[in-house]
């Protein structure tokens, strides 16, 4: 088996302001990246637009079409706080959803050993009915969905490493008992959620706290002593991650400081628990990360070994 990428060039449709930290840059960084010749034995596939009926097993249809009726017919417009819609979002964010669904088929039919999806906007801070943090569509909650609705499966775990908190993910999600939720995040940070107490309505969700300026010693205490642990208590069939590059120490936007090889040795340890416990499934999405050398790097580093445990 091998690792399927996929990607569409409709996600560098999506526009924000200029200076605006994500910006279509970070996208093309990463796909430079991963056009090295050492990424030529990975399967690369072209992301398809998401079902309105797989958006529907998280937003409600007003949601859907209240993003659909955002996107101006030219120029920029702002729909929440920091978060912002073009001509070309929707169908940016259409296919930043559809790559995580069909990501889901890939690995589940075993056509491909795990996935990564290099997608733009990112989907962790979406809620059910309310854009935010430059997200529009919660796009992993939506391939949890899928996998449990449409494949049966009782047990599938959403691991988020991005700095933030992925209060979106964790709304869409934790009344589901067959879907775990277990993130790692600056705090105090935006969102301002992710608390140690907030376990999720069915009690399936884990969140861990790390103070700003703490380094990849304690990060991997805590998978190590906490979420991996977590996780592999859940018995997933599937693991999904939330894959945001931004607690990099490099990073603009937040204070943790991990080190390119911190992701590296992270992405390991995820896949050898999806070895344990889901005979090594493994599908990943591009959240955050916003310095562009940074991000391209650990990227690379991440779908590296994602390669090597799928070769």
């Amino acid at each position: 088996m091998t690792t399927a990428l996929l990607t569409h060039a409709d996600c560098l449709l999506h526009e924000t302001p200029q200076g605006h930290p994500e910006q279509i840059a970070r996208l093309e960084r990463v796909l430079e990246a991963l056009s090295d010749a050492k990424f030529d034995p990975i399967l690369r596939k072209k992301a398809p637009l998401v079902a309105d009926d797989d958006l529907l097993r998280v937003h409600p249809k007003s949601h859907i079409m209240d993003i659909r009726d955002s996107a101006p017919d030219a120029g920029i417009a702002q729909i929440e706080g920091d978060t912002y819609i073009s001509a070309g979002s929707v169908a940016a964010a259409y296919r930043a959803a559809g790559a995580c669904v069909r990501a889901v088929d890939l690995v589940l039919s075993g056509e491909v050993q795990n996935a990564f999806a290099a997608v733009r906007p990112p989907g962790h801070h979406a809620e059910r009915e309310t854009p935010m943090g430059f997200c529009l569509f919660g796009s992993v909650a939506v391939a949890a969905k899928y996998a449990v609705d449409v494949y049966g499966l009782k047990h599938v775990a959403i691991i988020d490493f991005d700095v933030h908190h992925g209060n979106g993910t964790q709304d869409l999600i934790e009344g589901d008992s067959r879907i775990a939720f277990a993130s790692s995040h600056q705090m105090p940070l935006f969102p301002g959620t992710g608390s140690a107490d907030e376990t999720g309505s069915a009690n399936n969700v884990m969140n861990v706290p790390l103070a700003e300026g703490s380094g990849g010693v304690e990060m991997r205490r805590v998978y190590s002593e906490e979420i991996l642990p977590y996780v592999a208590l859940f018995r997933p069939e599937l693991i999904l991650v939330s894959a945001g590059f931004d607690a990099h120490r490099a990073d603009p936007l937040a204070g943790l400081n991990w080190e390119t090889d911190d992701f590296r040795w992270l992405t390991e340890k995820i896949c050898d628990l999806a070895d344990q416990t889901c005979a090594g499934r493994v599908v990943s999405s591009l959240e955050g990360g916003y310095d562009l050398e940074a991000l391209a790097e650990a990227t690379a580093a991440h779908v590296e070994i994602l390669m090597e445990r799928g070769a």
